[in-house]
């Protein structure tokens, strides 16, 4: 496994530093994009900590493990991460992935906080060890799921692949959905463009969430569904945030516009998230999305246990009830949440968004949950 130079600029070989270790998606088929503003985010944090004066004056370092969107490689990472001693593992972006780095660093006794996936079930049994920044699954799709009832919307087809992710994302809709009145369909991503939109239109679908890869097949879909004059009401939305990034503006232009999904920001910015937020922007050359605030929140709230608690994975893990952190997105604190495994943030600032269609670059508030 590849170890790129640690980006946190502390390189230390003689044990003085404290390491964190830190899953993130660099190469494909992991989502790069994301994962590169989660290691903005977190390489951020990390150098304002170390020009703070470190944690009790010995540097904080970033260990970085490409995760390529694999379990069995984060995995293995996590195997490597707590042979290196690193004091507690951080970040992740796909849910499957997260999951089994969860699952290992639970049989290991390596705190892990997971700084940005959502699947409600991260591990199997309730654990000590993880702790979550990112909303469960359940409740943040439950609140694009009542945007999508406030918006008129109640025959919902779901274009999605197999995945447990996808999965639990379409059984939340349904239980929420069918008590209201509203139905799921679930069409086969594999289905032809072509095949989809005449799915859609023989079930008088009136919205069609995205339950899939990006760009394959996202890019195919949204392009076939906007050039059908058929499907001319009919709503796009994808609520795992694909549209967040860039990347996707630029494969889409102004289709990509429009699409709703969910973003974990408050409506408003405070003076800690403005500047962090400036920050990030010129590391990362354009807006930095709300997985790179994910980042930072992460390594502050470590770097506020590390220096209470002291840098033993044990005490780590005890400290998690005891949280108490200006984020950048408002305090964290974490809880026991009924179905929820996990140490959990509840709940980061939700809204839905989109980018407006008369301006692509510039992104709207729909609904706040």
């Amino acid at each position: 496994m590849n170890t790129p130079p640690s980006p946190s600029g502390a390189e230390h070989t003689d044990g003085s530093s404290v390491r964190l270790g830190a899953l993130v998606p660099l190469t494909r088929p992991g989502w790069v994009e994301a994962g590169r503003h989660l290691l903005a985010g977190l390489d951020l944090a990390v150098r304002e900590v170390n020009d703070a004066g470190g944690i009790d004056g010995r540097p904080l370092e970033l260990v970085v493990r490409d995760t390529a969107a694999d379990p069995e490689r984060a995995a293995a990472a996590v195997d490597e991460l707590a042979h290196l001693g690193v004091a507690a593992v951080v970040g992740e972006y796909h849910s499957v992935v997260a999951r089994a780095a969860a699952a290992r660093a639970d049989a290991l006794g390596v705190p892990f906080l997971c700084s940005s996936a959502v699947l409600d079930a991260l591990t199997e049994e309730p654990t000590e060890w993880v702790a979550r920044l990112a909303p469960a699954q359940s409740h943040g799709w439950r609140i694009y799921a009542d945007f999508l009832l406030r918006a008129g919307r109640r025959r919902i087809a779901v274009a999605t692949q197999p995945s447990v992710y996808w999965a639990s994302g379409t059984r939340v809709l349904r239980d929420h959905l069918a008590p209201r009145g509203g139905t799921v369909l679930e069409l086969d991503a594999t289905l032809t463009p072509e095949a989809l939109c005449d799915a859609l239109v023989d079930h008088g679908a009136t919205a069609l969430l995205l339950l899939v890869g990006h760009p394959e097949p996202a890019v195919p879909i949204v392009r076939a569904v906007r050039g059908d004059r058929r499907l001319a009401e009919i709503l796009v939305g994808a609520p795992a945030g694909q549209p967040e990034f860039a990347e996707w503006a630029a494969a889409l232009g102004g289709d990509g516009a429009g699409i709703p999904f969910l973003r974990y920001l408050p409506e408003r910015l405070g003076p800690l998230g403005e500047r962090v937020g400036k920050e990030l922007r010129e590391r990362l050359g354009e807006a930095p999305s709300f997985v790179a605030f994910e980042g930072w929140d992460t390594v502050a709230v470590l770097a506020a246990v590390l220096r209470s608690h002291g840098t033993d994975r044990a005490a780590v893990a005890e400290s998690w009830p005891r949280v108490a952190v200006e984020g950048t997105r408002g305090p964290i604190q974490f809880s026991r949440t009924p179905g929820i495994s996990v140490w959990q943030w509840t709940w980061t600032p939700i809204h839905v968004a989109d980018r407006d269609p008369a301006e692509p670059d510039r992104f709207r508030i729909l609904h706040a949950g």
